[in-house]
């Protein structure tokens, strides 16, 4: 029997009986005999163990290839992976974001890295007559005469991520930023943070299932809690939370690891546990009920511009909240649509990887039923999903989104390496963890330098699109200004590519269009059941 995978054990052995008997005549040889005798000490228990057959049968060595295998990930990203593998950003995308974040140079010399020639390759067209645009403080109204505090949103903003999830630090320094840049800041699910308030940026406040910061006793929603916190004067919308792209349909998940007493205290929660808000709202439970929460929120909140997040699964379900719109005529005032890409600090891994509509059709979805119920001039949309760089932000819009969040981008801009470590409570850059000794080298006016600088630079880049487009705002960006390469030899528009519903087509006929064909007619207001379960509940009574 070969013993070769002994070898390195035993010679830790004879190493440590001949460094002993060194040491033993002369004391500097003492570092050697600790060296070897640690060697051997953990080859002993590896021997001794019955939890991993690897080490017993391969005594040190097995530890190599632990070692290997959790630098795997870094020695991927850096050494191995091209420029433009997006996995899950390329390092490509995180170079534009630290350089627009530092306002360093961002031109790249030598062409394109990408092959245009490929399909799925995506571009803009460029107009021969380009415009001038003044400013690139594009702004979108929301709320209008449903409220009596509209908002005037920039077109790019930071998505959901809750103190909790993000370090005390890296909160401040997003807030910030937001500040600076007139930009607002989404909170998260977890509640209002003194984080979040600290620096007076704009807020809008996220209304999970667990209903963090305005919950009571049973973990229910509290009108009077909820009223007292959404009429401060930095929160200017409230969201409620239906689902999120990196795990729709499970709740969100906070690492106990993360549940510090302060974190606990915020939430309403126990310190130490994971808080794992519940799969659905027990605050509402229909369609109609959803829309009737979303008109509490904003009177309770003052006649804040009030709406709800969303990530779309079941057709039927969006269906069924709009045609509760249409028949009830209680509208919210925004929806934001959030993609399956959609990242997170914490998530299972099918859900992660196989659940939930990517972004873009699920954005088409609401896009084009709102079109079709005529409703759509009186609904703002915001999309999130993946989205770093001005041409993200302007194919998104040109797909039916009037502004765009990101998440990941401005953690980057924080100083995040992509480290894949945010939910062990171990981030090497301070901004996904709450650990003090960690998040308390995070250099605050630098990083929200930084933010704003992202902000900022990345709305300019927008501007310098719509201008070599022809276009005056990005709310004139359609479907037909986005090409996309769909075989070696055919080039189409989105336009082309996708079916786009007319205004008030749905309020006559059920369109051309296969999920419309299938699920329009069976969705219902009052329920959110599947339509065959809805069936069988009839045949179940009727029988």
């Amino acid at each position: 029997m070969s013993l070769s995978r002994y070898s390195l054990y035993i010679a830790s052995l004879v190493l440590t009986v001949v460094f002993g008997w060194a040491t033993l005549r002369d004391p500097t040889w003492g570092w050697a005999l600790i060296i070897s005798a640690g060697v051997a000490a953990i080859g002993t228990v590896d021997l001794l163990q019955k939890k991993s057959t690897l080490r017993r049968n391969y005594p040190v060595l097995a530890h190599f290839r632990y070692g290997l295998e959790s630098i795997g990930p870094e020695m991927r990203q850096y050494f191995i992976e091209s420029d433009i593998a997006e996995t899950p950003f390329s390092r490509q995308q995180r170079a534009l974001i630290y350089q627009r974040s530092k306002s360093v140079r961002d031109t790249r010399p030598f062409g394109t890295l990408h092959d245009v020639y490929s399909v799925d390759y995506e571009w803009i067209n460029h107009s021969l007559s380009p415009a001038a645009i003044p400013s690139d403080d594009f702004r979108i109204d929301i709320g209008g005469d449903r409220v009596s505090k509209p908002y005037s949103a920039s077109v790019f903003n930071i998505s959901a991520m809750s103190w909790g999830a993000l370090s005390a630090a890296a909160i401040r320094a997003l807030n910030e930023g937001a500040r600076r840049g007139k930009f607002y800041h989404d909170t998260g699910e977890g509640s209002i943070s003194p984080y979040h308030l600290e620096n007076g940026g704009d807020l809008v406040w996220e209304i999970g299932s667990g209903y963090f910061g305005c919950r009571d006793e049973k973990g229910g929603f509290d009108p009077d809690k909820f009223a007292k916190a959404a009429q401060r004067e930095s929160v200017r919308m409230i969201e409620v939370k239906l689902s999120q792209g990196a795990k729709p349909g499970h709740g969100g998940v906070l690492p106990g690891a993360k549940v510090t007493q302060e974190v606990a205290d915020t939430r309403g929660v126990a310190p130490g546990v994971d808080c794992v808000s519940p799969a659905k709202h027990s605050a509402f439970s229909t369609p109609v009920g959803l829309l009737e929460f979303v008109a509490k929120l904003r009177e309770l909140s003052g006649g804040k511009p009030t709406g709800f997040k969303l990530a779309i699964g079941h057709p039927w379900e969006w269906f069924g909240i709009a045609k509760a719109m249409q028949e009830t005529g209680l509208l919210p005032d925004f929806i934001v649509v959030d993609g399956a890409e959609g990242g997170t600090g914490a998530a299972p891994s099918e859900f992660i990887d196989h659940v939930g509509v990517p972004m873009h059709e699920a954005l088409m979805l609401v896009h084009n039923t709102l079109v079709g119920l005529d409703l759509r001039d009186k609904i703002r949309i915001g999309a999130a999903g993946r989205i770093v760089s001005a041409f993200d932000m302007a194919k998104t819009m040109a797909m039916g989104a009037d502004w765009c969040n990101a998440g990941r981008g401005f953690m980057f801009a924080l100083g995040c390496i992509q480290s894949l470590s945010c939910h062990t409570d171990k981030c090497p850059t301070g901004v996904a963890t709450q650990d003090p000794r960690r998040f308390k080298q995070l250099d605050l006016a630098d990083k929200a330098t930084r933010v704003h600088n992202f902000h900022q630079n990345t709305v300019h880049a927008l501007r310098d699109l719509l201008c070599a487009a022809g276009l005056d705002h990005p709310g004139q960006l359609g479907p037909e200004h986005i090409l996309r390469r769909v075989s070696p030899i055919e080039v189409r528009s989105l336009a082309a590519i996708y079916n786009f519903l007319k205004p008030g087509e749905l309020l006559t006929s059920i369109p051309d269009h296969a999920v419309f064909q299938q699920f329009w007619a069976c969705a219902r207001s009052d329920t959110f059941d599947a339509p065959d379960k809805v069936s069988a509940m009839r045949i179940g009574k009727s029988v």
